[in-house]
C-alpha cells in the first residue's frame, strides 16, 4: 500500500511541474505577444510623429494640395485612436493610402526633392516604413506561436478559465494591395 501511494505522489508531483510549466510558458509568449504589439504602436507612433514635419515642408511648397493636408491629418487622427489590431490595420491602411497621396504631390514638385530637410525627413519615413513591418512580422510570428499554444490539448483544457484568449492577428485590410489614385486640380486627369 505504501508503494502505491508513492507511486500516486510522484505521479501527481510530475502532473504538477508539468502544468506549472507549461503555464509558466503560456505566460511567458502572453508577454512576448503583448512586447510585440508595443514594439508595432511605436513604430506607428513614431511614423504618424514624422508626418506633421513631412506635411510642413510640403506645404511650403503646394499650397494648393490642401485637400490632401486634410486627409492626411484626418488619417493620422484615426490612427492615433484605433484600438486593437484590426482597428489599428484598417486606421494603418487609410494613412498609408493618404501618405501615398502626399508623396505623389512631391514628385511634382522638384525643388521640394531636392530640399534636404525633406529628403532627411523622407528617409526617416523610409526607415520607420522598414522597422514597422518588420514589427508586424514579428507580432504576427507571436500571435501565431502564442494562439497555436493555447489551442494544443492539453494546454486547451486550463488555459481559458485562466483569462487567455487568441489574439487578433495584425492583418493588411481588403484593397491594401491598390494603388490610390491621385489626381489633380487642372491638370484634367
Amino acid at each position: 500500500m505504501r508503494n502505491l501511494w508513492l507511486v500516486l505522489g510522484v505521479v501527481a508531483l510530475v502532473l504538477v511541474v508539468a502544468l506549472v510549466g507549461s503555464y509558466n510558458s503560456v505566460v511567458a509568449m502572453n508577454e512576448d505577444v503583448q512586447s510585440k504589439w508595443s514594439q508595432v504602436e511605436n513604430q506607428l507612433q513614431r511614423r504618424a510623429d514624422l508626418i506633421p514635419n513631412l506635411v510642413a515642408t510640403v506645404e511650403g511648397y503646394a499650397v494648393h494640395e490642401e485637400g490632401i493636408f486634410k486627409e492626411l491629418a484626418n488619417a493620422r487622427s484615426r490612427m492615433m485612436g484605433a484600438g486593437g489590431p484590426a482597428e489599428k490595420a484598417a486606421a494603418d491602411q487609410q494613412f498609408t493610402s493618404a501618405l501615398s497621396r502626399l508623396l505623389v504631390v512631391v514628385e511634382n514638385y522638384p525643388n521640394l526633392k531636392a530640399d534636404v530637410n525633406f529628403r532627411q525627413l523622407q528617409d526617416e519615413l523610409a526607415g520607420t516604413e522598414n522597422r514597422l513591418a518588420v514589427a508586424r512580422m514579428d507580432y504576427n510570428n507571436a500571435v501565431q506561436a502564442f494562439n497555436t499554444r493555447i489551442k494544443r490539448f492539453p494546454t486547451m483544457l486550463w488555459v481559458r478559465m485562466l483569462g487567455f484568449e487568441p489574439y487578433e492577428y495584425f492583418e493588411a485590410q481588403e484593397g491594401a494591395q491598390q494603388v490610390p489614385t491621385v489626381k489633380f486640380k487642372g491638370t484634367g486627369e
